[in-house]
Order: structure tokens, then sequence, then C-alpha cells
């Protein structure tokens, strides 16, 4: 069985600060305390494709392990390690990140896909967030007679953690808002 669920968030800011505000979500130490299932972000890789103008970045990202405490116990790991990808298309004004654990994956598999585009009702002024989320069980592992339970639950705490990454991005456009506000007076 597959849980899957979608978002979709409107910021009142303009594609280049979101986008902008996305790339500081994990540098800014005051985001450690909301962000506090995120325990270490290291860059694998980043390139600029000379001739599309597209920037590629491979992120490894380490976050408790998801799902209630005694799962964890079961599995006996508390934390799980993922990969996010991202392609940063300037001149399409596109942003898309895809996310997906590399540990734990005999018990559950996560991918979470996240498209941040201008918004078509006031594309310089708005950005669309799109997200989606598949948590899936494995039906041969440890899990496999309570997966649904344990999906449900795994996608209760995603869309917690994905209102505390909208509360962080949020702050931070503000604060790219209002330095930018700053250096134009």
């Amino acid at each position: 069985m597959v849980k899957a669920y979608a978002q979709e968030y409107t910021y009142k800011h303009p594609w280049e600060r979101v986008t902008s505000a996305s790339w500081k979500k994990f540098a800014d130490p005051e985001n450690k305390r909301t962000l506090s299932h995120i325990l270490e972000v290291d860059t694998l890789n980043h390139k600029l494709d000379p001739s599309s103008g597209k920037l590629y970045t491979t992120l490894a990202i380490t976050v408790n392990a998801p799902g209630p405490w005694f799962i964890r116990r079961i599995i006996r790991q508390d934390v799980c390690h993922c990969v996010e990808s991202t392609v940063v298309d300037a001149k399409a004004r596109s942003m898309q990140l895809s996310t997906h654990n590399i540990s734990l994956e005999k018990f559950i598999e996560v991918e979470e896909k996240i498209r941040y585009d201008p918004h078509p009702e006031n594309p310089d002024g708005w950005t669309i967030c799109r997200q989606e989320t598949s948590i899936r069980i494995k039906p041969l592992s440890a899990l496999a007679s309570m997966a649904e339970k344990v999906e449900q639950r795994c996608a209760e705490k995603f869309v917690q953690n994905s209102a505390k990454g909208r509360e962080v991005m949020e702050r931070i456009c503000k604060y790219l808002e209002a330095e930018s506000g700053g250096i134009s007076a």
C-alpha cells in the first residue's frame, strides 16, 4: 500500500525571493529549532550547465527516522539518510526538488517532490509551491503488519514538517523583502 498526498501553497512573494529562501532554509541557525527533525545537510554536488543555464545540486540530508518512537525501536535506527536533487531553471523560472530516502529502504520508501513556479494569477508577485509525497511500507518488512497505520502516522508527521518548512520559508522571504527594501531606500 502507498500513502500519498499533495499540497499546494501560495507564497505572496516573487519567485526569485522564494527560491532564494529555499537555498537559505537549512543554513540559517534560527531555523534549527523549527526544523529540529533535520539533523545535518551536506552539499554533495552542484553544477551549472552553461548551455541550458540550469543549476543542478545534490544534497545529503540526515533526519530523525520517520514515524512513531516504537517504529524506530523495531527498525533499530534513529536516523534516516536522504538525497535531495534540485534543478533550477532561471530562464523558465522553475525550481524542482526531489527527495528520497537512501537508508531504511528495506522498511520504507519515501519520495517527496516540490516545485516552485510563478503563480498564474500574479506571476511577478506570487509563487506557487506544489508538493507531492508518497510513503510506502515494504510488504515483507518487520512493519508490514501495521503498514497502513505506520504510513498514516508518517504522512501526518510529513504534513506537520511541511508546515514548519513553510513557516521558515515565509520568515526568510520577509527577511529578504526587508533587506531588499532597505537597500533600495
